[in-house]
């Protein structure tokens, strides 16, 4: 919620509308690229003029919460990126405490992270962290922020940069694909599961993937629109 010393707003904007502006910012955010105005209006569903209106009021929060510039975009200041870290922590700790401790299932956790996240106090959110040991990633393999705000570095290869005959472990995924987190799960395709490349068809083709061991393990074909959003990392010298 948006009660941090030193970051109060000039004008009165409702605290989960700014931590939902801060933190699809925050995710969209690469290094110093600025996040385009109509970008962050697909990702909110608003249209582009709304939004650029509050771009300008949290520009000019005391202190700023972003650096905006018309027709650049906005990047997050330091006070902005300590309260979009805040939300990601409790959205990715409440998607944990879902899914490990009552059972949700790694595709029904992000909507219901969605909704909690903004009436999470920080004693609640602390108490969390401690009952399932300070988990360093939520069940998509997303890193979770520490309380200072320090993180895991997140996996970067993704399934459609593996070469054939490789075999590698999937350590993230998009939790947003709602559709994809379930037909993933009728793959038998999780965090933590061994999956390699036994084949792959050109010009953006499919790839034959065997999940898995290595000897009897399923075989399926995926599209792009799987591989691209699956993200590994290698098994040592493991191979097919």
């Amino acid at each position: 919620m948006l009660r941090q010393k030193g970051v109060p707003m000039k004008k009165k904007v409702n605290s989960q509308t700014v931590e939902d502006y801060l933190k699809s910012i925050y995710s969209l955010e690469a290094g110093e690229v600025r996040v385009k105005t109509s970008l962050l209006a697909k990702r909110l569903g608003l249209t582009p003029g709304s939004v650029t209106d509050m771009l300008k009021r949290l520009s000019q929060a005391a202190p700023p919460l972003i650096d905006y510039q018309h027709h650049r975009g906005a990047k997050l200041t330091a006070a902005g990126r300590q309260i979009a870290l805040s939300v990601v922590r409790r959205h990715r700790l409440l998607e944990s405490f879902l899914h490990q401790v009552l059972g949700f299932g790694w595709g029904e956790v992000h909507q219901e992270a969605e909704v909690l996240e903004h009436h999470l106090s920080e004693r609640v959110t602390d108490a969390l962290d401690r009952l399932m040991d300070h988990p360093k990633f939520d069940p998509h393999g997303e890193a979770i922020p520490s309380k200072a705000g320090k993180m895991e570095k997140a996996a970067q290869i993704s399934l459609s940069e593996v070469e054939v005959g490789v075999a590698v472990r999937v350590v993230r995924v998009d939790p947003s694909r709602n559709e994809m987190l379930k037909y993933l799960d009728k793959l038998c395709i999780a965090v933590g599961t061994r999956v390699a490349v036994e084949e792959r068809a050109p010009f953006n083709g499919p790839i034959r993937l065997r999940i898995g061991s290595p000897r009897d393990g399923k075989v399926q074909a995926v599209g792009p629109e799987i591989s691209d959003h699956l993200y590994v990392e290698p098994i040592g010298a493991d191979k097919i």
